[in-house]
């Protein structure tokens, strides 16, 4: 039986905070501490983007994702999408075909069915653009004042691909580690739409499905595919650190090969923020043998998802289960997780 006794000190964290739910080093411990433990078993403890599971020979993957993003409408997509693509997406990291969601809604008592029908027409089209149909849901309502607008569960379930073994515990040293584009534009674009800021260049969310450039990935790539990530909450930083941990490696970035935009950077400037550490909806990180990372570079460029992909780092025996990053100047600095996020309600 469980032992009934919370495992994180009350006196630390009597309440929960924003930082809990953002990604950061309160949320890993949260779930290490708390969730892992009571909920303990094999298939949980790998800590991935989704479960995958065994079925009469078959490998199926199942993950579950929520969505409480505000504004519900920014530049480059809205809740709905966001939430399909975002499922679809951790099905991907798993090296799993789609075959099926399922979406729950919590409705706020007062929400314009103007703005709900937006939505659900949203998700509709991001559904059928990715190929992925939803099947089932539920709804409910709350009163006015405690939910929001609208927050949205999306779960899926997919097929992993024949000799396809994606897991965080397969980096190992010489890997390479790809991105297919550049980071941090979903978490800016949030915050210039939230606080109403104008930049010269319009800051317009990353939020896209990445199934068919994971497939192409997968194709050239195979079994020398050790990690797919999509860093989302907590940015890049917060994705390699926990890849880092669980295989018990170290990840040597360099910072001028990690792709920025300038609108991005100098948003980023002027609001103190670091990209490392700031959403993504549609960047994928790979993990890959060096014998294939060449090629898998040019794969993802082909694509439309991937034309500014880039070799960011590699993995390295020293310092496991930290990452570090070379500066412009030549330095070597550290790059650990934040305790929460930078910015809060991001997706």
């Amino acid at each position: 039986m469980i032992e009934l006794q919370c495992p994180i000190p009350i006196s630390d964290y009597p309440v929960v905070t924003l930082a809990h739910g953002g990604g950061g080093r309160l949320s890993q411990l949260l779930i290490e501490r708390m969730f892992v433990p009571a909920f303990a078993n094999a298939v949980l403890e790998t800590l991935h983007d989704g479960a995958v599971l065994e079925l009469n020979g078959a490998r199926l993957a199942f993950s579950t994702d929520s969505f409480t993003v505000s504004p519900l409408f920014f530049p480059g997509g809205d809740i709905g999408s966001l939430a399909v693509y975002g499922t679809v997406n951790d099905l991907a990291m798993c090296g799993a075909r789609p075959l099926a969601l399922a979406v729950g809604f919590i409705l706020e008592e007062g929400l314009p069915m103007e703005e709900l029908w937006r939505v659900i027409v949203s998700m509709q089209r991001a559904a059928v653009a990715v190929g992925v149909p939803i099947v089932t849901g539920d709804t409910k309502v709350v009163e006015r004042g405690k939910g929001d607008g609208i927050f949205i569960n999306t779960t899926g379930v997919g097929v992993v691909l024949p000799g396809v073994h994606i897991a965080p515990q397969r980096a190992v040293p010489g890997d390479r580690v790809l991105i297919n584009g550049s980071i941090a534009e979903h978490g800016i674009a949030i915050m210039a739409q939230r606080e109403g800021l104008a930049f010269e260049t319009e800051l317009v969310s990353d939020s896209a499905p990445l199934l068919d450039l994971v497939l192409r990935v997968l194709e050239v790539g195979g079994e020398h595919v050790h990690v797919l990530r999509d860093p989302t909450r907590g940015g890049v930083a917060s994705a390699l650190n926990e890849i880092a941990a669980k295989a018990c490696v170290g990840i040597r970035l360099d910072e001028e090969r990690i792709p920025v935009t300038e609108a991005v950077r100098g948003a980023c400037e002027i609001l103190g923020f670091d990209p490392l550490y700031v959403a993504n909806e549609g960047k994928c990180i790979a993990i890959v043998a060096p014998e294939v990372a060449d090629h898998v570079l040019e794969t993802m460029r082909a694509h439309p998802q991937g034309a500014h992909a880039a070799c960011i780092g590699e993995v390295v025996p020293d310092h496991p289960g930290k990452v570090f990053m070379r500066s412009r100047i030549g330095g070597l600095r550290v790059v650990d997780m934040l305790s929460g996020e930078q910015l809060p309600r991001i997706c």
